[in-house]
């Protein structure tokens, strides 16, 4: 396997266990009162988008040559850990 396609493959999987946090956050959302429900939707907006920006950084990744990979590499980091804060944030959100 190329160091490509694994790092691929990494990141594929934690966006995996990203997308099931918004699966529960937006459960959460449904049973929350209606002030946090408009609270929470808007974080839930805020992550699908940014699930959304990784996914297709990703995909530019996974369409890129062995040679052209690695400079694809940064905007997919980036992606991530826009993806992975938003998340971290809206975590400590849905607990308060």
């Amino acid at each position: 396997m190329s160091t490509k396609e694994a790092y691929k493959q990494k990141i594929e999987a934690e966006l995996e266990l990203a997308q099931a946090k918004l699966a529960e956050f937006k459960a959460q959302a449904k049973i929350s009162t209606a002030d946090a429900r408009i609270k929470h939707a808007k974080l839930v907006d805020e992550i699908e988008q940014k699930v959304g920006a990784t996914k297709a950084k990703l995909k530019q990744l996974g369409e890129a040559s062995e040679e052209a990979w690695e400079q694809l590499k940064d905007g997919v980091e980036s992606a991530w850990g826009a993806l992975n804060v938003a998340i971290r944030n809206a975590a400590a959100k849905f607990k308060d």
